[in-house]
């Protein structure tokens, strides 16, 4: 029995903001050329509870909401046909913790250089920087204004 080589695993952190968008488009294209599969990460965190970074949520929150809008920015992006080969995620925490805890067994992950951010990234430093530090695999950051096709 012969053994089918692994679809490389591409992991990118989306969170409504443009240079997340960039970093989608890029995450799609690239998987494009290598064969690989795209999984799109969303974190989320009630204000207070651990910093000021994430998207803000209250104590209404509807995740089941959350996970619906996640799947419609991401076919607002890339549309229909763009967004059928990408698998939205939506996980609860940080989300420089919740991507490189999703980048385990990752080819790549790839985040915008700039998101949403708050308060914290003037403590800590964004998240692109710290996914960068601890990632188990490698990161590529998209720069604002890159286009899908460059990298």
């Amino acid at each position: 029995m012969e053994m089918q080589p692994e679809v490389p695993r591409i992991v990118v952190g989306v969170d409504g903001s443009p240079s997340s968008q960039t970093a989608l488009r890029w995450a799609v294209r690239y998987a494009g050329l290598v064969g690989g599969r795209v999984e799109a990460v969303t974190a989320w965190e009630v204000p207070g509870e651990a910093s000021w970074s994430a998207p803000a949520v209250d104590a209404d929150f509807d995740e089941e909401e959350a996970q619906r809008l996640l799947v419609e920015e991401v076919r607002a992006v890339l549309g229909e046909d763009g967004a059928s080969q990408v698998h939205e995620r939506l996980v609860h925490g940080h989300p420089a913790d919740v991507l490189v805890d999703a980048a385990a067994g990752a080819d790549m992950l790839v985040v915008g250089s700039r998101g949403r951010g708050g308060f914290l990234r003037a403590l800590l430093g964004s998240v692109s920087q710290q996914v960068a530090l601890h990632a188990p695999c490698p990161v590529t950051i998209v720069r604002p204004g890159v286009s899908a096709g460059q990298g």
